[in-house]
């Protein structure tokens, strides 16, 4: 890659951590207790991405639209209390990030999972934390894929969009990215696939974590 990068942005879910067993069990639990079907794990890959409300109204009955605001409260409770259960770093990130660091680059986190949440993660799986920008779904910022909140990084980091690769595993990452203006780096390891990637607008795609530093 030719261009002058000086930053690289990190989704959470599905491209740092592989978070997919207890945001199932989160929400299925919920299901249960609400008298709902749950769904297998794997159809979580499609119905996680695109914040915790979106989950919800996802995952609750077409009929029943009635229980989503019930729905996401025990969601939110219980993945509170168990949302380290199963989750684990990818192969290989705790390297990346390392070497990325080490190398100086500046480093962030924009995720659509609640900023509370976004925050207690990685600092619990970064210690010292390597991150100059951590954010999560905020109030007053839409969720991805507005650009928003990877623009607001950006110049809080005092660095333009176009020096920036942007790591993410679904459509809604590679749309953000390309809404900001920043290089949109596919990554095949976490909850969607390469077609939907690159459908999206990945300019690059990449099979593991060190596979990134060939980019830079």
């Amino acid at each position: 890659m030719q261009r002058t990068i000086r930053g690289v942005m990190f989704d959470l879910d599905g491209t740092l951590a592989d978070s997919l067993a207890d945001l199932a069990n989160a929400t299925n639990s919920a299901l249960t207790a609400l008298g709902c079907p749950p769904h297998p794990r794997e159809k979580y890959r499609v119905l996680v991405g695109d914040g915790a409300r979106v989950l919800c109204e996802r995952a609750v009955p077409a009929e029943r639209p009635d229980l989503v605001e019930e729905t996401l409260r025990r969601m939110r409770a219980h993945y509170d209390a168990h949302c380290f259960d199963e989750t684990r770093l990818y192969d290989g990130i705790p390297e990346l990030v390392s070497e990325l660091h080490r190398r100086g680059y500046r480093l962030a986190v924009l995720s659509n999972k609640p900023d509370v949440f976004t925050k207690r993660m990685i600092a619990h799986y970064f210690q010292p934390n390597p991150f100059d920008a951590v954010a999560g779904q905020q109030p007053n910022v839409p969720l991805k894929p507005d650009p928003s909140g990877a623009r607001a990084i950006a110049g809080q980091l005092g660095i333009p969009a176009g020096e920036w690769l942007y790591l993410g595993d679904t459509n809604t990452d590679m749309l953000t990215a390309k809404a900001a203006g920043m290089i949109a780096v596919g990554v095949l390891w976490g909850f969607r696939d390469r077609a939907e990637l690159v459908g999206s607008g990945a300019e690059e795609i990449v099979a593991a974590p060190a596979e990134v530093l060939k980019l830079l």
